[in-house]
């Protein structure tokens, strides 16, 4: 029995991981839940799947979920807690073997050290959890004997390709990007693209944040951070190419040539429930990849002019520690700013490259980082950042 508990339950991933412990009852027990702010959606979750520690992100919120359960569910709840102390509770819960982190941005930070410190293995959703501190979680599950499995698709996909294999064989990762909504786009329809036209997505449904990301590519960018921690591998040995079909989910380049790809349906239940099984593999009630009716499959090069982001993101990879942190907090500053429509689209790279620019001529690279260095790397480019944004704001 698999005992998991979920930080981030309501939103898509969280909704995907529940759908799969649904399905296998016999397999997976949720011990834990731990949301944002969607009173209705939690409540229904705890309802159904009666977890012993649940937390939400404020007080109020949390009496309010406490409020809609019947007497025997609010009995069957042991802890009930808010705030940053809540998703701790949730994370180190004794009971706990698993913890997906499916949060976005850096909320959840210290409840997966806290989580890989009590020794819980961590499926990981998250992608700023590793660009802001991948050296020092990498270490830290190292050092606690923990594993860190991969969610994403992408770097699923890579963990399932290289499953059995010695580093020494691999010569390169090469990751798929679907392009997103504006892959086609010209720079004049760029510059008048507008949050509506960024959230539809062609092949996945997932968050605001990480949809945008998807259209500018910087989610690809972010995913080549992950993966240098993930693998073990160098910048100059990721690779991202654009698959508008979503069916190959990434590639491993073996030494000799040899390419092993990973295909699948566009569905985030595969991978969360290969996180879940690993190294095992369940029976699914999800349909088989159909490759005939898929028709012709489509690879090309990113193209950088237009979606600046992800060369940022290299840039940030090769220039030493304090360079992620910046990024993500410029890009999570500068992806509100455009759902706000403080900002247009073309705004977002000019806010990371500057913040980028900063953190290069103000901070020294950290060679060995502590958690104190990446909080104020941190907070000095959002600080920067939400400056950029409301000089930007005044002008148009």
């Amino acid at each position: 029995m698999q005992r998991i508990a979920i930080l981030g339950s309501t939103g898509s991933i969280g909704c995907s991981a529940l759908s799969v412990a649904a399905s296998h009852p016999d397999r997976v027990e949720v011990v834990g839940l731990a949301a944002g702010a969607n009173v209705a959606r939690f409540a229904d979750q705890v309802e159904r799947h009666r977890p012993r520690v649940i937390a939400m992100a404020a007080d109020d919120a949390l009496v309010s979920v406490q409020s809609r359960l019947s007497v025997s569910c609010a009995g069957s709840v042991e802890q009930s807690r808010a705030g940053p102390d809540g998703l701790l509770a949730v994370a180190t819960h004794p009971d706990v073997d698993l913890v997906l982190c499916a949060t976005t941005g850096t909320t959840a930070l210290d409840a997966v050290f806290a989580a890989i410190e009590a020794g819980k293995t961590i499926a990981l959703a998250n992608k700023e959890v590793l660009v802001m501190a991948g050296g020092l979680v990498m270490e830290a599950a190292r050092r606690c004997g923990v594993s860190i499995l991969p969610v994403d698709s992408e770097h699923n996909a890579i963990h399932q390709c290289l499953h059995g294999r010695s580093s020494d064989e691999v010569k390169r990762l090469i990751l798929t990007a679907s392009g997103g909504p504006f892959r086609d786009w010209t720079p004049g329809q760029l510059a008048r693209a507008t949050p509506a036209d960024a959230l539809r997505h062609p092949t996945w449904r997932m968050g605001r944040k990480i949809t945008v990301d998807s259209a500018t590519l910087m989610n690809k960018g972010l995913e080549v951070i992950e993966a240098r921690w993930l693998f073990g591998v160098p910048a100059d040995r990721i690779d991202v190419v654009v698959h508008p079909q979503s069916v190959v989910h990434s590639l491993v380049e073996l030494r000799d040539g040899s390419q092993i790809a990973q295909l699948g349906v566009t569905d985030m239940r595969l991978p969360i429930q290969y996180a879940f099984s690993y190294p095992d593999r369940w029976d699914t009630d999800l349909p088989s990849l159909d490759l005939a009716a898929c028709g012709r499959l489509e690879f090309g090069r990113p193209d950088t002019d237009r979606f600046p982001c992800l060369a940022l993101a290299y840039r940030a990879l090769r220039g030493g520690a304090a360079l992620p942190v910046a990024l993500n907090a410029a890009n999570e500053v500068a992806v509100e700013a455009f759902l706000d429509e403080a900002v247009p689209f073309s705004a977002i790279p000019v806010v990371i490259s500057a913040a980028l620019d900063a953190a290069a001529a103000e901070t020294s690279a950290l060679d060995t980082p502590t958690l104190a260095d990446v909080r104020r790397v941190d907070a000095r480019a959002r600080a920067l950042s939400r400056s950029l944004v409301a000089e930007l704001q005044s002008q148009r």
